[in-house]
């Protein structure tokens, strides 16, 4: 099914969701869950770099966000990502305990992570947590269940190379 042609033009000065990097999945078993995957031809998981980097955190729970667990792969098209939730009280842990496994977030690209988040609180969107390297790079995720949305939305941005 082809997709439907919008105007984007109107979306695209005003929102920041507009480049998919990679979903997110909570799950309660990472290796498991990597396991499955990779006997139906999705893989090779990669440990996700130690989540110490980020020297900048707006978290509930530090020590529980440090627990996280994230493992990824990298497909032609996006990257998908599976997220253990550490112990403790974090969105991740609540999404797990509420509604089981399952997509947790949209990451979308953005070049400067501070701009993108100003972009998306104008629109009305609260920042749920938020983490940045020395670099200024990092992720902001926003609060999207009070706004009647299933999935939260995130935006990050990578070191330059």
């Amino acid at each position: 099914m082809p997709l439907i042609e919008q105007d984007t033009q109107v979306a695209n000065e005003t929102t920041v969701f507009r480049t998919l990097h990679h979903v997110c999945i909570v799950v309660s078993d990472i290796n498991a869950a990597a396991a499955f995957y990779e006997s139906v031809g999705i893989g090779p998981w990669v440990d996700y770099p130690s989540l110490t980097q980020y020297t900048e955190l707006e978290v509930p729970n530090v020590e529980s966000f440090l627990t996280t667990t994230y493992k990824y792969t990298n497909l032609e098209n996006i990257q998908i990502q599976l997220c253990q939730p550490g112990a403790g009280a974090s969105p991740q842990r609540q999404f797990l305990e509420t509604h089981g496994e399952g997509v947790f977030h949209l990451g979308f690209s953005v070049p400067d992570c501070d701009g993108a988040e100003s972009t998306a609180q104008s629109l009305g969107l609260e920042v749920l947590m938020k983490g940045r390297r020395n670099d200024g790079t990092g992720f902001s995720y926003f609060n999207t269940a009070n706004r009647g949305a299933a999935v939260t939305l995130e935006v990050r941005s990578s070191p330059k190379s």
